[in-house]
């Protein structure tokens, strides 16, 4: 009993000091609230559209003018202006009116009625690579639907119908259906992975700042020993747990993400994170003496971490040394975790690779922490 009292003493003392303290509330719950509005908001668009080009017209014919239309109808770009001179396009790309150009030659047309094949120039801004990628994409595009549709006219001079003139063309059909992502967007894509993130760091701040607070003021509140420990951290799981119940229980449904794959395997995956991440955060924790130590170690710490896991840049391309570091932050796993087993319906065997790093870690911070808070009178 004696045991039981004092954990859960230490735990009612977690949470008086967690709500007491403005700054630590502000970081284990109000950031993640205002977060989830407002770091999406941009991104809100999903996939870039309506990417100004300018269209250099030399040959002004029925087909060039075609083309100039479907580029107009294309949902990612728009037409900003049509010239003769390409001097004119590129004044206005370097106006930032146009974000790319589109050069048809003076003898596009009578190349294609002469059963030749016509050249037509395409360029994009470098500078900006999402509107240059769509740019090129999009006029690619654009380009091959002229072509096709010359190309089936030509084969259905031969052929008795259209249908057999389209499969003469194009013997394997192929059909796009992304599986996961459906809306092939941004947000959806890099949202869910920097939320997990941002449970880790923001949790590493707040517990950062109480402890610092209690270092510097000389009062640490628990008792040395294992049951109070064992209480704060599940009261600071609970913390994480409340996060990942917030992010995945409705932030992804009011942004409509990529939800819902295993329920069951991403709750397990949640409930060994919030451990792992709060026991990493009470052994940093007992190493900070002041409040805005944390702060100052941590904040620039989450670009680098974000590119470990493995989600804004390809693990194989960092550097062997860093391939095996990587593992050793809670954040890896559960990025990749959380991303197969909430958006694609993996199976807990399936993460078993990630499951198995979190439980290594959660018991290697445990030992750490438990180690270090022994040796911490009660102030």
């Amino acid at each position: 009993m004696k045991t039981l009292d004092a954990a859960l003493q230490a735990w009612g003392q977690t949470w008086r000091a967690i709500l007491g303290d403005k700054a630590a509330l502000l970081l284990f719950f109000i950031s993640g609230i205002i977060y989830s509005f407002f770091y999406p908001l941009p991104y809100s668009g999903e996939t870039v559209r309506r990417v100004p080009v300018a269209i250099v017209d030399q040959d002004n014919s029925t087909l060039s003018r075609q083309l100039v239309r479907w580029t107009g109808a294309h949902p990612g770009l728009a037409v900003a202006g049509v010239t003769t001179r390409p001097e004119q396009a590129q004044d206005w790309i370097w106006r930032g009116e146009a974000a790319g150009v589109m050069i048809i030659p003076s003898d596009f047309s009578r190349k294609i009625l002469a059963g030749r094949q016509p050249e037509v120039e395409v360029g994009g801004l470098g500078a900006y690579p999402l509107l240059n990628k769509v740019v090129l994409n999009g006029l690619a595009e654009v380009v091959g639907t002229l072509s096709a549709g010359v190309e089936l006219k030509r084969l259905g001079a031969a052929t008795p119908s259209a249908s057999q003139a389209e499969a003469q063309r194009q013997p394997v059909s192929v059909e796009v259906l992304p599986m996961f992502n459906v809306r092939e967007g941004y947000a959806s894509y890099i949202v869910p992975g920097v939320v997990v993130l941002l449970m880790q760091q923001t949790f590493l701040l707040g517990i950062g700042l109480l402890f610092g607070s209690w270092a510097s003021e000389g009062r640490f509140p628990y008792a040395p020993r294992t049951a109070a420990y064992a209480g704060a951290l599940a009261a600071f799981s609970l913390v994480v747990v409340l996060n990942a119940a917030w992010f995945f229980g409705f932030v992804f449904w009011f942004q409509d993400y990529p939800r819902g794959g295993n329920p069951g395997a991403s709750l397990a995956l949640t409930l060994l994170y919030s451990v792992c991440v709060a026991a990493l955060g009470i052994w940093m924790g007992l190493f900070f003496r002041t409040r805005e130590r944390s702060v100052q170690l941590l904040v620039a710490s989450s670009m680098p971490i974000l590119f470990l896991a493995g989600l804004a840049w390809p693990a194989s391309a960092l550097p062997l040394p860093l391939q095996g570091l990587r593992w050793l932050l809670p954040s890896t796993a559960a990025i990749q975790g959380f991303i197969a087993t909430n958006q694609m319906g993996a199976s807990l065997a399936e993460v078993g690779q990630e499951m198995l790093a979190l439980a290594a870690l959660t018991i290697a911070f445990i030992a750490l922490g438990l180690r270090k808070w022994r040796r911490r009178p009660k102030c």
